[in-house]
């Protein structure tokens, strides 16, 4: 059996004033397109030799990495994922995306 996550170990306060700390860190402000440093590379690591286009080094909210991820993903007509600072799109489509990026005004290698 998985053991789950609980909320910290507390399960009752007698205390009044008591609040419990969530230890969430808070989401940045997204930087702008010219302040955001990308990196596009070519990734099979833990993929079963599969091929996948790794986008690294997004600084921002989460919402604005998947609405960036789902333009990509349209762009190239493939699937992928948006989550951690990070963008996946399936295949090998360094050189468009790139290219995109830099149209968008990112700064993206």
């Amino acid at each position: 059996m998985s053991k789950k996550k609980g909320s910290g170990g507390i399960v009752y306060s007698t205390d009044p004033q008591f609040t419990p700390d969530n230890d969430e860190p808070e989401e940045t402000d997204t930087l702008g397109n010219a302040h955001q440093q990308l990196r596009v590379k070519l990734d099979t690591k833990k993929r079963a030799g599969k091929v996948v286009t790794l986008i690294d080094g997004f600084v921002g909210k989460t919402d604005d990495l998947e609405e960036l991820g789902k333009k990509l993903k349209t762009k190239c007509g493939a699937g992928g994922s948006a989550k951690d600072g990070q963008i996946l799109i399936q295949g090998d489509y360094r050189e468009k995306i790139v290219k995109w990026l830099q149209e968008w005004g990112y700064k993206a290698k």
